[in-house]
């Protein structure tokens, strides 16, 4: 039998290859390629080979594509699909978050989700498989009968080892073979929350397939978690209950303790949280990194006081005017165009503020010709830092909307990298939550940044002429103070001092302001 056997192999292989081929092709029987008749077929090709077979389908697994930037890892989100489910191109798979921005992976095939790599809020590395996919349609080309004849072989060399009883499809029970699958526990439900409600969520350990959300098409919001943390069901006791124990969660008193009002002690006191750690949010770790490379920066350090009652009257008059114009892009100017404006003017007189330290053995200056103003947002993910391209060539009312376009981009968590991408300088408006003085923190690819605090109405001298005389009065005045920080080791006290008084005067007089735009 053998003999037989090795005969077939040999006139197998020794058979034209367009033969092989046109066999391959439409699915032949082993008998349309003419063994001798005194030749049996080999056992693998009789049941596996050139049959007539409908085509498998192939499963292939989708992975994490580069999304730029240099990001080597993303944060999954949250699942739009699961195991079972059938997706089509185009088909949104999964949410993911990065150190820049929130993406969705959509999927590249048709066909039907076999298996997710990862559960929500574990990080998935970029080019490892994220999902695998079953296809529809034609599946692998058939083996080749050198691999049929190869493989008969290898079973001839183990004739008493049977065959696996595990069917192709399924996968075997080796838990070492097969990264774990996290689709066990997943339901048909999609949660829409915000990175920042998120984070919430796993610091008071709640699932969110359980909290009803109150915002828009049943976004849930943080005061959905609030509310489900404050008035869910109670914990339940570890201590075993007896048949005559109290229900769980109910208040016990005792004649003793109504009777007398002294105060509990410390040993009655119940402890309603626990320790924990957790890992940093992918914006955390951009931050925790960013900021670790800035100790290395020594900073110097510049506040001064701004008077803002000339640039609110200037600013009422535009609005009023935005507000009459209905093909105006926006309807309104808030102060941060007008700062974002005044740096950029200040920036060419000084551009050495808007210049980069290159530091690889031979310490540099890279002057920049454009006027990428990075605005520090707080958004539902976390602090990030997108930039105004080009504003030396902007009008008010241009950086204005382009402003107020990279807002909702953040209030969605739709910031992409090419807004990050490129910042020059960086300016921080925090004083609209509060602060008077503050000392922002130069980032390596920067020399400078400045922070606005917030607005105060302070009594303050002011010289007027009465009767024809000069006097100096107490009147109320519009105040903020600008917080200026810059690299030390580049930047010299005089420069930074210059720098804010023009800012300073470009504010405080914004005709000038006017004058200076192209």
């Amino acid at each position: 039998m053998f003999a037989f056997r090795t005969a077939a192999k040999r006139a197998l292989l020794l058979r034209p290859a367009p033969l092989v081929a046109k066999a391959s092709r439409s699915h032949r029987s082993l008998a349309t390629l003419s063994l001798p008749k005194h030749v049996a077929a080999p056992r693998s090709l009789r049941y596996r080979g050139l049959q007539t077979s409908p085509a498998l389908a192939k499963t292939i697994s989708y992975n994490l594509a580069d999304i730029g930037e240099g990001i080597t890892e993303c944060e999954i989100i949250q699942w739009f699909v699961k195991p079972g489910d059938k997706v089509a191109q185009f088909d949104k798979i999964c949410e993911v978050a990065s150190d820049k921005a929130t993406v969705e992976i959509t999927s590249r095939y048709d066909g039907e989700v076999v298996k997710l790599y990862y559960s929500d809020n574990e990080i998935a590395l970029v080019g490892k498989p994220l999902v695998d996919i079953k296809m529809d349609g034609e599946g692998p080309a058939e083996a080749s009968v050198e691999e049929a004849a190869a493989e008969e072989t290898a079973a001839e060399k183990q004739p008493s080892q049977a065959a696996p009883s595990t069917p192709v499809d399924q996968p075997t029970q080796t838990a070492s073979a097969q990264p774990h699958d996290y689709s066990a526990s997943r339901t048909n439900d999609v949660v829409y929350a915000t990175p920042a409600v998120r984070r919430i969520a796993r610091e008071h350990s709640v699932d969110l397939k359980f909290v009803p959300g109150t915002g828009k098409e049943g976004r849930i919001l943080k005061d959905d978690v609030l509310r489900f943390v404050n008035n869910g069901p109670p914990a339940v006791p570890t201590a075993a209950q007896t048949p005559g124990a109290p229900t769980p969660g109910a208040i016990q008193t005792s004649p003793s303790a109504t009777s007398s009002h002294a105060p509990l002690s410390s040993a009655s006191a119940v402890v309603t949280g626990t320790d924990r750690e957790q890992s940093l949010t992918p914006i955390q770790r951009a931050m925790f990194k960013s900021m670790t490379e800035s100790l290395g920066i020594p900073h110097f350090r510049f506040k001064d006081e701004i008077e803002l009652d000339a640039l609110m009257q200037a600013r009422t008059r535009i609005n009023s005017y935005l507000g009459s114009d209905a093909d105006a892009p926006i309807t309104k100017l808030s102060y941060m165009p007008f700062f974002i404006k005044a740096t950029s003017l200040a920036l060419a007189k000084y551009p050495i503020l808007n210049a980069k330290v290159i530091n690889d053995g031979a310490p540099r200056l890279l002057y920049r010709a454009a006027h990428n103003i990075g605005v520090a947002m707080d958004t539902p993910g976390g602090l990030i830092v997108p930039n105004i391209k080009n504003v030396q060539t902007k009008s008010l009312i241009e950086i204005a909307a382009e402003l107020q376009h990279l807002v909702n981009k953040g209030k969605s968590g739709a910031i992409s990298g090419a807004d990050l991408k490129g910042g020059t300088f960086t300016l921080s408006n925090v004083g609209m939550i509060g602060g008077t003085y503050l000392s922002p923190v130069v980032v390596s690819s920067e020399v400078c940044i400045g922070a606005i605090g917030k607005t105060q109405r302070l009594p303050r001298y002011e010289s007027v002429v009465e009767d024809g005389r000069v006097v100096e009065k107490v009147v109320p005045k519009h105040i903020l103070v600008a917080s200026w920080s810059a690299d030390h080791r580049v930047i010299d006290g005089a420069t930074m001092a210059r720098y804010a008084t023009l800012f300073k005067q470009l504010i405080e007089h914004p005709e000038i302001m006017l004058a200076n735009l192209k």
